[in-house]
C-alpha cells in the first residue's frame, strides 16, 4: 500500500480508537506469523498512552466474515431487546446431536458465549428477527451490514467486517461508546472477562470459519493492566487442515502481546 493509503487508514481507525501521539509499524512481528505459516495482521491500541502499534496494515483494511466475534455484536442486540433477559437466560437445547459435545444441552447465554455455541446463538438472532438485526447492523455501522439468512450471515460470508472495524468496535464498548444501555454493555464486557491473573485480565472473543480453501480465524477484545485497557485484534488465515488453530490463535495472541510488553503488569 501507498503511505497515503495506510495513513488515510490508520486515521480512519484511530478516529474511533483516540487520536495517538505515536503510531509504529511493527514488520518485526512477521516471525510470528511465518513461524506457524499464516497470513494475518495484528494491531494492538494502548489508549492511556495512545499510541498505535499494528503488522500488515494492508490486511487490517480488507474486510472478512466474523464468524464467532459476532457473538458480541449479538449478544448486546439479544440483551438491548430483551430477547434475552440477562446473562443467565437458559435456551433448551433442541435435541439435535451436533460436533461439538459442549453445545448438546441447555445452555445459558454467558455458558453459551464461553463454549462459543453456535446452534445457542442461531436461536438468539432467530428471535430478534432479521428487521431488527437489520436495524442495529445499520445504527452501529458493523462492518459491510449485511444479512443473507437470520441465522447464518455472520458465517456465510454475506457479513464482513475488517480487523480496524472490529478494533474500533471493541473499544467502543469498553468505553460505553456503542448505542446501546450501559447495562447492555456492561453485561457483555462481563462475560468476555477470560483470563484474570495478579498482573493482567484478558477479555476476548475467538472466531473461526470456512471460506473455500481457507481458514479464516480472529481474536479481538482488550488487555487490562493496572486500570489501563490495551486494545487489540488478530486475524489471519491458512489453507493447512491439520493446524490446531485455537492452539495457534491463542500462541500468536500472547506471544505478540509479550514482544509488546504486557501480561507482566508492568503497563
Amino acid at each position: 500500500m501507498k503511505r497515503t493509503g495506510w495513513i488515510l487508514l490508520l486515521v480512519a481507525i484511530l478516529t474511533n480508537a483516540c487520536a495517538p501521539n505515536n503510531v509504529k509499524i511493527e514488520n518485526d512481528w512477521e516471525k510470528y506469523f511465518t513461524e506457524y505459516k499464516v497470513e494475518g495482521c495484528f494491531m494492538l491500541f494502548n489508549n492511556s498512552q495512545g499510541t498505535f502499534k499494528a503488522y500488515n496494515i494492508d490486511r487490517a483494511k480488507e474486510r472478512f466474515l466474523p464468524a464467532s466475534t459476532f457473538k458480541i455484536f449479538n449478544s448486546l442486540v439479544g440483551l438491548e431487546t430483551g430477547v434475552l433477559k440477562d446473562t443467565s437466560t437458559v435456551i433448551p437445547w433442541d435435541g439435535v446431536v451436533r460436533s461439538v459435545p459442549e453445545w448438546n444441552q441447555s445452555l445459558s447465554m454467558q455458558q453459551a458465549f464461553r463454549l462459543s455455541a453456535v446452534p445457542y446463538y442461531q436461536e438468539v438472532a432467530r428471535r430478534i428477527t432479521k428487521p431488527v438485526m437489520q436495524h442495529w447492523l445499520d445504527t452501529v455501522k458493523y462492518g459491510n451490514m449485511k444479512i443473507s439468512r437470520i441465522d447464518t450471515f455472520w458465517l456465510d460470508n454475506s457479513l464482513q467486517i475488517s480487523p480496524d472495524e472490529e478494533l474500533g468496535f471493541v473499544k467502543k464498548l469498553y468505553f460505553d461508546q456503542l448505542p446501546f444501555h450501559k447495562l447492555t454493555m456492561q453485561w457483555v464486557r462481563a462475560i468476555m472477562l477470560m483470563e484474570k491473573t495478579d498482573k493482567y485480565e484478558l477479555s476476548y472473543k475467538t472466531g473461526m470459519a470456512t471460506v473455500g480453501p481457507k481458514t479464516i480465524a480472529w481474536i479481538t477484545g482488550w488487555i487490562e493492566e493496572n486500570g489501563h485497557p490495551t486494545f487489540f485484534v488478530l486475524n489471519f488465515d491458512t489453507e493447512n487442515k491439520a493446524l490446531d488453530i485455537p492452539k495457534v490463535r491463542m500462541d500468536l495472541l500472547k506471544n505478540l502481546l509479550k514482544d509488546a510488553g504486557y501480561m507482566e503488569g508492568m503497563k
